[in-house]
């Protein structure tokens, strides 16, 4: 395993050297697998929420409106 090298001149270099870290080797390329596949899943997530919260939204409207 690589070391990071300790000697920066400010947060920039710092992230530039962990991300080169980061994406070096098999580790870096699983960590890149499972961010995409995150990434994917949240924005299935929310597209279904959305569309669930804006369908049962409207249900609960009509349901009030038809008790009136």
């Amino acid at each position: 395993m690589r070391t990071l090298i300790a000697r920066f001149t400010g947060p920039r270099e710092y992230m530039v050297q962990l991300c080169r870290y980061i994406c070096s080797g098999e580790q870096g390329q699983d960590i890149a697998e499972y961010a995409v596949m995150l990434a994917v899943i949240l924005v299935l997530v929310i597209g279904t929420v959305r569309l669930i919260g804006t369908n049962a939204n409207n249900v609960f409207s009509s349901v009030a409106n038809e008790m009136h």
